[in-house]
């Protein structure tokens, strides 16, 4: 690792700031709620090449290609989903990332495929153009892009390399966060972690590796690590954890600048995690729209106590956002199995606990410190006073209890959208023996919003 690396961290440590987290709980309450099933597959397009056909194909836990339609069942750990794999087609699973349009429509993504890159070479990265129809509950895919690199832009061999098209699949990039622009699409993906551009057709035109400060950003999926062959040789550098890359993507509103905020802290030197706080805490990065090159400006996020993640981030106004903090939890604690460290088919190992979306001040004056924590709202108790929910929660609530909720962004200076990650056909958090469907809420959070 090298030596700026752990300067530039002890820099952050020093100046870190002093104020913790504030644990205010404000008030949220579901206004609307709409549902896209969980089984909802899509045709690739006609032009893709037969192995993109089909998908899901290499999620057996060997690695054994699996050709037969549905033979493979799809867990959450040891509890069943209900659905199998490989499907025919491409799922339209794994939402991570919205931003809401002013014509009240919204952009969202689905990520990687079937969770790591060696199990989604057949899973198609898409951009999906959503409208909700509040009345009725449900969901509208109005477009879909196909995301491709037919002008090789990606700096490493891809997985439809030699073809046409040159389709773009999840053991190339996981895109985690959108932010749309008028040329087309700012991407924050995790295995490089990259920021990338995308023209409005879905089209490849950028790949910016990832600098905070002076220190290259890597995680051990990054393409430009290689393995020695000597067993005896110096392991390759990376500083950051599978999975640990940009869960969150948020532009200012002049939209002259990006903000990435990674998933997971950055490792220091002596195999510790970067702290604001006495917290862990998750590095933000500013990256200039224009020059597509990094200021060097960060900011710390410090997990609060509980959570393990963040999900999705975006702007509120110029010094203010919204982040999505949780655990790695699922389901709910009326139905945890007795002992965590032996789960069965008929209960949840971890329920979900750590749930929230925090409100956090960044400046001018916290650059280079942690941001300023303002509040929460509680996802696992969402007031429901006119029964507006469709599913899940209880008498005058609803609950999110998915283990990845990563969308959320501002609809009105009253409203949020939230939404989960279904993880298809991998996770199972609203019952214990079936696929989560991608479920969509408009909350009111008045009160939140306006908290200085």
């Amino acid at each position: 690792m090298k030596k700026s690396l752990l300067a530039s961290v002890s820099l952050f440590l020093i100046f870190a700031s002093s104020a913790l987290a504030d644990e205010t709980v404000f008030a949220a309450k579901l206004v609307n709620h709409a549902i896209l099933p969980a089984n909802t597959i899509i045709a690739a397009p006609a032009d893709a090449p037969a192995y993109l056909k089909t998908s899901g194909k290499f999620t057996t836990a060997d690695r054994k290609r699996a050709e037969e339609l549905g033979s493979v069942p799809g867990k959450d750990g040891v509890r069943p989903t209900g659905l199998s794999l490989p499907f025919d087609g491409q799922p339209l699973q794994g939402f991570s990332g919205i931003k809401a349009m002013p014509d009240g429509s919204f952009w969202s993504l689905s990520d990687n495929g079937f969770g790591s890159k060696s199990n989604s070479t057949d899973a198609m990265l898409m951009l999906h153009h959503l409208t909700f129809d509040w009345d009725a509950g449900t969901v509208k895919v109005e477009k879909t892009l196909f995301l491709t690199d037919p002008d090789k832009k990606a700096p490493f061999p891809i997985t439809m390399e030699g073809s046409e098209k040159r389709y773009l699949t999840g053991a190339d990039f996981d895109v985690e966060s959108i932010q749309p622009v008028a040329d087309g699409f700012w991407v924050g993906e995790e295995f490089g972690p990259y920021v990338l551009k995308f023209s409005t057709e879905g089209v490849l035109t950028d790949v910016i590796a990832t600098k905070a400060g002076e220190v290259d950003v890597k995680s051990p999926d990054n393409p430009t690590l290689v393995v020695p062959a000597n067993p005896a040789a110096k392991m390759p550098v990376f500083n950051l954890k599978r999975s640990g890359g940009y869960e969150g993507l948020a532009m200012s509103k002049d939209g002259t600048k990006l903000y990435g905020l990674l998933e997971g802290p950055l490792y220091l030197e002596d195999g510790s995690v970067e702290k604001a706080d006495g917290l862990t805490a998750l590095r933000i990065i500013e990256l200039d729209a224009a020059s597509k090159t990094w200021t060097g400006k960060t900011w710390l996020y410090p997990l609060s106590e509980g959570g393990e993640a963040i999900g999705d981030f975006n702007m509120i106004d110029e010094t203010t956002a919204l982040v999505i903090e949780r655990d790695n939890g699922a389901g709910t604690a009326d139905k945890a199995c007795a002992d965590p460290k032996a789960p069965a088919p008929d209960c949840f190992a971890v329920p979900a606990k750590h749930k929230r979306i925090y409100k956090i001040e960044m400046t001018e004056e916290n650059a280079g410190k942690a941001v300023r924590k303002i509040g929460y709202i509680d996802l696992m108790k969402i007031e429901d006073p006119d029964n507006k929910k469709r599913q899940g929660g209880g008498e005058g609530f609803y609950d999110m209890p998915f283990v990845t909720i990563e969308n959320v962004d501002v609809v009105d200076p009253t409203h949020v959208i939230v939404g989960n990650d279904n993880n298809l056909p991998l996770s199972a958090g609203r019952a214990i023996d079936k696929a989560d469907d991608n479920e969509f809420v408009l909350l009111e959070v008045d009160d939140f919003l306006k908290a200085k």
